[in-house]
């Protein structure tokens, strides 16, 4: 296993060799340079106001002084370090199957990223065969991603940043493809995640996607990025869908596993059946039973 890591990263690494995106040492510095000292203004990206009662509503984290909030700062805290091991900036974000909330655990990670002063956020949804993101904060776009794929529609005109969350831009998905996971897998989809990498060393940028086990199209796409992250619901996932995700999965990064849904009473948050303590469960946290060997 660990020479095909070793080939993967290599091969990786030749690809920017040739694609002459190499990033130099100034660049990595500048990485860690405290976005708080800029003065950031979206000038040519459309606001759109957050409605904070919906979001609520549907546990987004509008609110930075909750258990909610402190899971997902602990959630944060992981993934940075994975990713700042390795100088990685992309993260896809999936699932075995649907309804574990994958979406919401990459929007809610979206925004606790972005509320880390040293980081810039990108979420993009690339679930171009049922697009989530967009209804979740009420975004009425116009174009989205599959706009930019067929239409050469400027990222500028796509680009929207929810109010209230400085550093934080979503990229929408539009309207569904039913070629959803050719276009995931095109030259232009490929060249689009280069870009995103590479133009702003201090930007995290992470894509939400389909389920594993519902269609070709996240597995399709996870190879352009750097690593990914599994949403597993708690009572519901079973076993063998999440060892045949992980074994879809064995030829490509896996930064860990977040165990979601987890049913708790606390009446703070009456119906909400998100318990904090096991939202940044990895994947040694998981019943070893579960996984396949080489993810133990």
């Amino acid at each position: 296993m660990e020479r095909i890591k070793q080939a993967l990263e290599l091969a990786r690494k030749e690809r920017q060799k040739n694609a002459g995106i190499a990033v130099s040492s100034s660049a990595v510095k500048n990485k860690h340079k405290s976005i708080a000292e800029q003065n950031i203004q979206y000038t040519k990206t459309r606001s759109v106001e957050m409605p904070i009662r919906e979001l609520r509503e549907k546990r987004i984290i509008v609110d930075q002084q909750n258990s909610i909030s402190d899971a997902y700062r602990l959630l944060r805290t992981q993934i940075l370090q994975r990713l700042n091991e390795k100088n990685w900036n992309t993260l896809a974000i999936t699932s075995p199957g649907n309804g574990a909330g994958k979406t919401l655990t990459a929007i809610n990670l979206a925004i606790s990223l972005a509320r880390e002063v040293d980081n810039t956020v990108l979420l993009v949804d690339t679930n171009l065969r049922t697009p989530r993101i967009q209804n979740y904060f009420n975004i009425h776009a116009e174009y989205g991603l599959s706009d930019y794929l067929t239409k050469d529609v400027p990222l500028g005109d796509i680009l929207i940043h929810p109010e209230g969350v400085p550093r934080f831009v979503v990229l929408p998905a539009g309207h569904a493809m039913s070629n959803s996971s050719e276009m995931l897998s095109s030259p232009k989809m490929n060249q689009l995640v280069e870009e995103l990498k590479t133009r702003y060393p201090s930007r995290i940028v992470l894509f939400d996607l389909p389920p594993l086990l519902e269609s070709s199209d996240a597995l399709a796409f996870i190879p352009a990025v750097d690593a990914s992250l599994v949403v597993v619901e708690e009572g519901k996932t079973q076993e063998q869908e999440l060892r045949q995700a992980f074994e879809m999965l064995q030829n490509n990064e896996v930064i860990g596993t977040v165990l979601n849904k987890a049913y708790t009473r606390d009446r703070d948050y009456g119906s909400l059946d998100v318990k904090p303590g096991f939202m940044s469960q990895l994947i040694n946290k998981l019943s070893k039973k579960s996984l396949p060997s080489w993810a133990k």
